[in-house]
């Protein structure tokens, strides 16, 4: 009896050391140790002269005051170091809990470097704030314009090209960047309708969510999103239990969406808590590729 008791509180130490060890990770390690995933991006049409370039995406920054100012500036230095021809930043820039986090966003980002072709970016639901008289008529709340306009005006100052239902084109390749589907101005049809369906195309859009929705317009190739975070705490061969979309497939990495569309979902370097499990910070490096998207 006496030995079943000892084993018991042996047992109950050594959990509770375990649960310590993996919650010091969770939180002082996994939420800064990035990782660079490296993959193909395989584009229909895609210029001879784009063949082999590479393409740089990061996402949901959260600049605000939960992530260290730091850690973003080096983020930054390490995406740009990967010497990427493009660079794109597929939204939620900051945390918004007041007007400081767009001087804010802008004296971190200050430390960008813009790549060689292009460096474009869209917003996220985040950075359109919390609407002044709290949930908006989306019924999100994500829907105070002057938070969204200013923050893409000073990134536009940095020379950063938000795409706002808009479309660039870099060297032959149509890039798209679409609203947030949380906010007030989504409206794809108003650019995808636009696109050349003999060109090369690629999509920027913050929220996978959007991918569901009847606005594609036979729209065929990639899409790069963000907005998922992983599900920043994910158990090993499980799916993450908390994950802020309605599709809960859409948890990070690459899906084939069955029509001629495929995405990918970047798991971002910010977060809104600091803590992370299995579900690293993330900087993407793509080689562009000329053929079907697979």
């Amino acid at each position: 009896m006496i030995r079943s008791i000892r084993m018991t509180r042996r047992r109950f130490l050594a959990l509770s050391a375990g649960l310590g060890v993996a919650g010091g990770y969770a939180w002082r390690i996994e939420p800064h140790w990035i990782e660079v995933v490296r993959r193909d991006l395989s584009i229909k049409a895609l210029p001879l002269n784009l063949v082999g370039r590479t393409l740089v995406q990061i996402s949901d920054l959260h600049i605000g005051p939960v992530v260290d100012d730091d850690y973003i500036k080096a983020a930054i230095g390490h995406a740009s170091s990967l010497g990427g021809d493009i660079l794109v930043i597929t939204g939620d820039f900051i945390t918004y809990h007041g007007s400081g986090q767009i001087d804010q966003a802008a004296r971190v980002l200050e430390h960008i470097r813009l790549a060689p072709l292009a460096t474009l970016a869209i917003l996220g639901n985040h950075d359109y704030g919390r609407g002044y008289l709290g949930w908006g008529h989306n019924g999100h709340g994500w829907n105070n314009c002057q938070v969204a306009d200013q923050l893409a005006q000073r990134l536009k100052d940095l020379g950063i090209d938000v795409l706002r239902n808009s479309c660039r084109d870099v060297c032959g390749l149509q890039i798209a960047g679409l609203e947030e589907l949380l906010g007030p101005n989504f409206g794809p049809k108003k650019i995808l309708g636009t696109l050349d369906p003999t060109a090369a195309r690629l999509v920027l859009c913050h929220n996978p969510d959007a991918a569901d929705e009847p606005v594609w317009d036979g729209y065929q190739g990639w899409i790069l999103s963000g907005h998922t975070h992983g599900g920043q705490c994910k158990p090993p061969f499980l799916d993450p239990p908390i994950i802020p979309v309605r599709n809960k497939r859409y948890t990070a990495g690459s899906f084939d969406l069955g029509d001629g569309r495929f995405m990918y979902i970047n798991r971002g370097l910010g977060y809104l808590r600091r803590v992370r499990f299995n579900a690293r910070p993330e900087i993407t490096i793509f080689t562009l590729k000329r053929g079907d998207a697979v």
